[in-house]
């Protein structure tokens, strides 16, 4: 290894099919009131919103409730869950749902005691709080697998307005401080989320592997992560209540975006920006954008990148040469049902410049693109 890092996680999770149960000894810590974040509905169907809300009242929380978050959070939401944590004064925040439920949370966490405009200093300017601020404690209670949402300090939103959609991830102040994590919760979800979700692990693991020349033991990490991430996919998506590949999934999810695979790694994160940006135009779900363009943008990679495109091929996919190995990559999305284009998305050729047009740009593992190869990916993606 040949980078300088520092290592800090402060999470702490609890993961398998008791892990409710220790809510209970979370909450003696926390304060009164809680704002209580959830999507549209789906953990009150399921029976989940109930047993917290109880678990709350048992141990006298006032809660404070903010339904309705959505997939991809707009910034019109977020401006409305600060206001209410303002006027409510919350003293910690419960996200109840998937990893966008959590996101959310972080940003209002992060914008409710900051004077002027949070948007711009945190999401367009890439500001980190101030470390006098006050900051509001974060806890997840996560339905979904694929973000690493609960154990990172990343926070997607979106401004509807204007097709924007933009990442920021904050400093470890705004990790969450304890996720539970059941996988039985993530079989309430609907198979497509599932499988979107999946995608969305793998393009992490990607996003920090495809990247260096030195022998780097976060490459050896991702490398057997992603092995596992693979056979779990095929047997989940053969049947969606296998428990066992259900939670190595929820797990590997965690371990793919925690800040672990990173150490020591230089990064490409331009599959994501892209994929941001299709997501704002379209409104598909977050891993399917990811997907849709991951072919054309890794065989463009694989032209600077080969040794590392070959080490994949051959550690991960047990064939010999890069181009078999994004070829055994394309055939596993296939198999477990992963769009391959854009247009299945629901994208255009009159949408491509506008796509590239809010499309964020930095650095990348093999490459440092520009808007025109972007379009060029795009193009090649429909």
């Amino acid at each position: 290894m040949q980078g300088n890092f520092i290592y800090h996680n402060p999470t702490k999770l609890y993961f398998g099919e008791n892990s409710l149960s220790y809510l209970a000894q979370e909450l003696s810590s926390l304060g009164q009131t809680v704002l209580l974040n959830y999507g549209s509905g789906s953990v009150k169907r399921n029976g989940l919103y109930d047993e917290v809300v109880a678990m709350l009242r048992t141990a006298g929380k006032n809660i404070v409730e903010n339904p309705g978050v959505m997939s991809n959070p707009t910034l019109e939401k977020l401006q409305e869950g600060v206001r209410i944590a303002r006027e409510n004064k919350v003293d910690w925040i419960l996200a109840l749902g998937g990893g966008s439920v959590c996101d959310y949370s972080k940003g209002v966490a992060a914008s409710t005691f900051f004077d002027g405009d949070y948007w711009t200093a945190f999401w367009l300017e890439g500001h980190q709080p101030a470390e006098d601020q006050k900051i509001i404690p974060v806890a997840c209670i996560l339905t979904m697998a694929g973000t690493g949402s609960e154990m990172n300090a990343g926070c997607v939103i979106t401004d509807a307005a204007k097709n924007y959609k933009v990442g920021h991830v904050f400093d470890s102040r705004l990790m969450p401080r304890f996720a539970i994590l059941n996988p039985r919760y993530t079989m309430t979800v609907p198979i497509d989320q599932m499988k979107a979700g999946i995608y969305d692990i793998m393009n992490h693991i990607f996003e920090q592997y495809f990247s260096g020349e030195d022998d780097n033991t976060s490459d050896y990490i991702a490398e057997g992560l992603m092995r596992g991430l693979i056979v779990a996919a095929r047997a989940a998506v053969k049947d969606p209540r296998d428990y066992e590949a259900r939670s190595n999934i929820m797990w590997t999810a965690t371990w793919a975006l925690n800040t672990l695979l990173k150490c020591g790694k230089k990064q490409d994160w331009m599959v994501h920006q892209i994929g941001h940006s299709i997501g704002a135009w379209t409104h598909a779900p977050h891993g399917y954008t990811l997907a849709a363009v991951s072919m054309a943008y890794y065989r463009r990679a694989m032209q600077f990148g080969r040794p590392k495109f070959e080490r994949f091929a051959q550690n991960v996919w047990g064939v010999k040469t890069a181009e078999q190995g994004l070829e055994a990559l394309k055939q596993w999305m296939l198999e477990i049902g992963l769009p391959l284009t854009i247009t299945e998305l629901g994208a255009t050729p009159g949408m491509i410049d506008s796509i590239v047009s809010t499309t964020n740009y930095f650095p990348a593992g093999y490459m440092n693109l520009q808007p025109a190869d972007i379009k060029e990916i795009l193009l090649e993606s429909l």
